[in-house]
């Protein structure tokens, strides 16, 4: 395989888990040009600069030189082996994100392990372009939708389905400090 191949097995691999040059540059710990430069086939990376490329893109190294991109038809993990999304500030609201099968290449759903505690801030509502699934595996969340004054409470194995573009927010219920969540989005919304 030659360095023009590597560079956009690379991309190729970005753009199919939609993520945006400015993400991986993020989770690697290059800068945004560095990525730029080397999708574009205008630097040669070093072995130590792949590693952490392709762990910022949760596959093994190997996968970055393979002639033919294939899409794999099933991807095995497990559910504390996702990799950590660092998204909108989520560590002041207490949240920390973990994107399941991040491996899968042109994946159609986004699974995430969502772990709640108690934030420096109260996060707004927001919208997904995509519905949402969503399975409480532990702990207690008020969510709302809509408004402040739509509040479900939910308790470990409740599940809610969203539409796509209704607003909402989640927040420890009061008397709890932790909880776990599994959200599942379609791919076309941004992680």
């Amino acid at each position: 395989m030659d360095l023009l191949e590597l560079s956009q097995n690379i991309k190729r691999l970005r753009q199919s888990q939609k993520m945006t040059v400015e993400r991986l540059a993020q989770n690697s710990g290059f800068s945004k040009g560095f990525i730029s430069r080397l999708e574009n086939f205008r630097i040669t990376p070093s072995l130590k600069a792949l590693q952490k490329i392709s762990a910022a893109l949760g596959v093994n190294i190997s996968e970055l030189f393979q002639k033919d991109m294939l899409k794999p038809l099933y991807t095995l993990g497990k559910l504390d082996e996702g990799q950590e999304l660092i998204r909108d500030n989520n560590f002041e609201y207490g949240m920390h994100y973990h994107v399941l099968a991040h491996q899968q290449i042109d994946r159609k759903l986004n699974p995430l392990l969502v772990e709640y505690r108690k934030g420096k801030l109260e996060r707004d509502f927001l919208m997904h372009e995509s519905d949402e699934f969503f399975v409480l595996l532990e702990g207690e969340l008020d969510f709302y939708i809509s408004d402040d004054t739509s509040c479900k409470r939910m308790n470990a194995n409740d599940t809610l389905y969203l539409a796509a573009n209704v607003p909402h927010k989640v927040s420890l219920a009061p008397d709890c400090d932790y909880a776990k969540a599994l959200i599942i989005y379609e791919n076309s919304t941004k992680l």
